[in-house]
């Protein structure tokens, strides 16, 4: 899987006009499956998203995870994280998850994250969404487990 994390004072999830989700401090999550994921990956990176130490502890340092501070999480697919452009200039994304498998293991991420921590908000899947974020530093984060 393939996750770009940032860590934001806020964000927020609109799709055709209704937030479908919304936190204050914490990370924006945006994930995309890939072909050969299975829910264990999914499991592995969410466990990670947890334990990251990027939010600033009572000496400025980056030692804490968005646990420690109660921050939220706020994940959102987005298979264009897949993209290849090594080809030209139009992207292909056949690195990312056949649509069945990455509803399967998006819903798996926010139903294992929500068992792991009390605040996860999420978008919708396949849907045209806007992402509206306050990056906090910034901090951005590239992640991909197999």
């Amino acid at each position: 899987m393939i996750a770009i994390l940032q860590r934001v004072r806020e964000a927020r999830v609109e799709v055709e006009g209704r937030v479908t989700g919304q936190i204050g401090a914490g990370f924006l999550m945006l994930v995309c499956a890939e072909p050969d994921d299975t829910e264990a990956v999914a499991e592995k990176l969410i466990q990670k998203v947890l334990k990251l130490r990027v939010f600033s502890d009572e000496a400025g340092k980056m030692n804490r995870s968005v646990q420690d501070v109660g921050g939220g999480l706020l994940i959102v697919s987005q298979f264009t994280l897949a993209a290849d452009t090594s080809g030209g200039n139009r992207p292909s994304f056949i690195g990312a998850a056949p649509a069945e498998l990455g509803r399967h293991l998006y819903e798996h991420c926010l139903t294992f994250a929500r068992r792991q921590h009390p605040l996860v908000q999420c978008g919708e899947f396949g849907a045209d969404m806007q992402v509206h974020l306050v990056n906090d530093g910034p901090v951005t984060i590239p992640l991909r487990m197999t």
